[in-house]
């Protein structure tokens, strides 16, 4: 029987001390550490830490939010830790599953954890979308065309010259010349 502690935060500038010093008073013998957005389960240090947990563990975490961003996860996850049959302990939301109570406000709290990750994400689109309304470019600027495009073009359409010998002559890539080629061929059609 051990005391096993799950710690995220979602990017690699963000620190976990916050959240080690939140779980330090549990006697924690083992924890599972990474730094990996929560949307899903696919996260290395949560995997290895649903394979080391057995009967009689407990799993503490600062919150919910840490272990899953969506109520279909987390229910899931719990689920996983009943039949394994480890208990869980969440200190933000004061959730422990040992009692019928701390199992209801999780599903709960898990609920409110999906509605707050989607009113981000919404709100991240608007933002965008007003961006763009400004005229903001997103992704990688447009390629500009070289002088001699046109000329190099039809001769490697008529097949005077190899493609290799026209991304030499315009002194460009080959994934950029094709897409060079792309733009232009949208254009005169």
């Amino acid at each position: 029987m051990s005391n096993i502690a799950y710690v995220r935060v979602s990017s690699m500038d963000q620190h976990t001390d916050r959240q080690e010093i939140a779980l330090c008073e549990f006697k924690i013998n083992r924890y599972f550490i990474e730094k990996v957005s929560g949307k899903d389960t696919e996260r290395a240090e949560f995997k290895k830490m649903m394979e080391y947990v057995r009967d009689g563990d407990t799993l503490y975490i600062e919150s919910i939010s840490r272990l899953a961003r969506s109520t279909k996860d987390l229910l899931n996850i719990v689920e996983q830790l009943k039949i394994k049959g480890v208990e869980l302990v969440s200190l933000k939301e004061n959730i422990d599953t040992k009692t019928p109570q701390g199992k209801f406000m999780l599903t709960v709290f898990g609920a409110l954890a999906e509605l707050e990750r989607e009113n981000t994400l919404q709100r991240q689109k608007e933002g965008i979308d007003a961006a763009k309304k400004r005229g903001v470019h997103f992704g990688r600027p447009n390629i500009e065309k070289p002088k001699e495009f046109e000329k190099i073009y039809i001769e490697w359409k008529l097949g005077n010259i190899k493609a290799v010998k026209a991304f030499d002559l315009l002194n460009l890539r080959k994934t950029t010349f094709y897409k060079i080629v792309k733009q232009h061929e949208k254009i005169i059609k």
